[in-house]
């Protein structure tokens, strides 16, 4: 496949976002977008340049025309919409949280893996340039083992009952919005989990303004994590090992600068500026894995992907929440 032609199911603001940055992916041609108004689609794709509108999700997933779709609706309704995508033999790259559900995750995993079609989650921290060289240092063991992981993820918001970020029924809440990108980095650079302890502050629709977590990992790694809507706060990152540690500068989800602390030696500042705003790399990496045919991508596998999100669902179990995985038999 000499160009992989994609859609975006969605014309929401993250979709507007990353539709400017497929001009700094190479291999990649951004050619259809989907919402479920026409008039909507059609304002989107004047305005990046995109030759196709389509007025109903399903109308573009059967385009032959469309080899590869990124999903960019609210959490509840990205598992109907990637099983209607794999079902069509399209790739699908599902945005973070990847389901409303660990069982819709699953059914999504699932059913790519049976069709032997390429799926990933859309966590564009994995594969920004900083964030690699984090992992790089951690790999050559420069902080030693890497033992603890603490961070906090912090971003006011308004209250507004019906915004999606506030509603349960639209998947609303810090942990999903939120804790997804703490609880990933923890699960990247420590491993698997094998206990989750989580408190939360609620609003009156009973999803989570902020929530602290605790993760013990099966290694024996730590992590303290928080996140919240309900105040603001500087997104830090640090990553303890036995010989030192390593900061994500702030905000740690978009970094561009990492500093490698060891004993003894002079902090190492590491610049390593996106591409774009930074979506451009995990599109680099989705493009580049379809093209040679693969079915996932190693740096954000899908069984990480089933980890974060087993341990997402147990931090909402743990503060009485329960999302649900929206049906939409029409896809409109």
């Amino acid at each position: 496949m000499s160009t992989v032609r994609w859609g975006i199911v969605g014309a929401g603001s993250i979709a507007g976002s990353v539709a400017g940055d497929f001009q700094f992916v190479p291999g990649a041609s951004l050619v259809g977008i989907a919402s479920r108004s026409q008039h909507k689609a059609d304002v989107f794709a004047a305005h990046h340049g995109i030759p196709a509108a389509y007025g109903s999700y399903r109308e573009m997933i059967s385009d032959p025309e469309i080899d590869a779709v990124y999903i960019a609706t609210p959490h509840p309704q990205h598992r109907d919409v990637a099983l209607a995508a794999i079902a069509a033999g399209k790739a699908v790259m599902v945005e973070k949280a990847f389901a409303a559900t660990l069982d819709g995750a699953r059914q999504i995993v699932d059913a790519a893996q049976a069709r032997g079609v390429f799926a990933m989650e859309a966590m564009w921290t994995r594969f920004l340039p900083a964030v690699a060289a984090a992992r790089e240092v951690v790999a050559w063991g420069r902080i030693g083992d890497a033992i603890a992981v603490q961070g906090d993820l912090y971003a006011f918001r308004e209250y507004e009952a019906g915004n999606r970020l506030f509603e349960a029924k639209l998947g609303g809440g810090a942990i999903l919005d939120l804790g997804v990108y703490l609880v990933n980095m923890a699960q990247m650079f420590l491993g698997d989990v094998k206990s989750v302890e989580c408190v939360t502050r609620l609003y009156p629709t009973g999803v989570e303004k902020a929530s602290a977590i605790t993760l013990s990992h099966v290694g024996e790694g730590l992590s303290s994590l928080s996140c919240g809507f309900d105040g603001p706060g500087p997104g830090r990152m640090i990553v303890v090992g036995t010989k030192g540690w390593i900061e994500i500068e702030p905000r740690f989800h978009h970094p561009s600068v990492i500093t490698v602390h060891r004993a003894g030696v002079l902090p190492r500042i590491i610049e390593a500026a996106p591409s774009g705003r930074g979506y451009s790399h995990e599109f680099a990496e989705a493009t580049k894995r379809i093209s040679e045919g693969a079915t996932e991508s190693p740096t954000m596998p899908l069984s990480d992907t089933l980890e974060v999100m087993r341990v997402l669902e147990e931090c909402l179990r743990d503060s009485g929440i329960q999302h649900v995985d929206a049906t939409l038999p029409d896809l409109r």
